[in-house]
């Protein structure tokens, strides 16, 4: 890393609220992070059989076509927003559904929460976002961005545990109470989920806070910071 990268690495850290670091070797350890027990969830689509991840991604992109399965299609939707990144990656995010933004491009989180997102992956956890997957709970943007309902969250997210399944990461970062609370089937609110490990179709995931709500709240940088450092340690074990 060169001293540029330092610089944009530390002026990051210091707008999410961290004030210095210590050359103590227990600074750096992991805090100690209570392991919850597995949530629920039903049992796994069926995947495309394919030769490699980007095929099979490709198969359930094709199966999902120009979806007319849950009202959503009748509701001013102007594209389904699939998914983006590597097919093989070790860290992937899931947020609620696509805004206005993305449903005009067809790619997840380019907007202004986007772009936070987007510092939050290259800025602070130091990785190119093309190597991270992004996806949403549900593939079409819901009207005036309300929150899913059930029987649109039902009838997409089978597709989305078929991309987990296939890409296979090894940490998840649920991003924000819906997100999360959708994939863990829970009502307990974001800042209870946030700052604890669960196992999820064979990935630990992180819930924490969505980009959104920091552009809102930007004194929780902080939290998101300590679960990203987190999540760091989690891609390293």
């Amino acid at each position: 890393m060169d001293r540029d990268q330092v610089l944009e690495h530390l002026k990051f850290a210091k707008e999410l609220g961290v004030d210095g670091v210590s050359r103590d070797p227990a600074w750096r350890a992991r805090h100690d992070t209570r392991e919850e027990s597995p949530a629920v969830s039903p049992e796994p689509a069926v995947i495309a059989v394919s030769r490699n991840a980007a095929e099979a991604l490709a198969a359930v992109r094709a199966d999902i076509g120009d979806c007319t399965r849950c009202k959503l299609h009748t509701m001013g939707r102007k594209q389904v927003v699939f998914g983006v990144g590597n097919p093989e990656a070790d860290l992937m995010f899931v947020g609620e559904a696509p805004g206005a933004d993305e449903d005009t491009q067809g790619i997840p989180f380019v907007g202004r929460a986007g772009q936070l997102l987007t510092d939050i992956i290259e800025k602070g956890l130091q990785i190119p976002r093309k190597d991270v997957y992004i996806a949403n709970v549900i593939k079409c943007r819901p009207p005036g961005n309300r929150n899913p309902e059930p029987d649109e969250v039902a009838t997409c997210e089978p597709f989305l545990f078929q991309q987990i399944d296939i890409i296979k990461p090894k940490v998840i970062v649920a991003l924000g109470k819906f997100g999360a609370q959708t994939l863990l089937r829970t009502m307990d609110p974001i800042s209870r989920l946030r700052g604890h490990v669960y196992d999820f179709r064979g990935a630990k995931l992180v819930p924490t806070f969505h980009p959104a709500f920091l552009l809102r709240n930007p004194a929780s940088k902080r939290e998101v910071w300590e679960d990203m450092k987190l999540v760091r340690e989690l891609l390293k074990a």
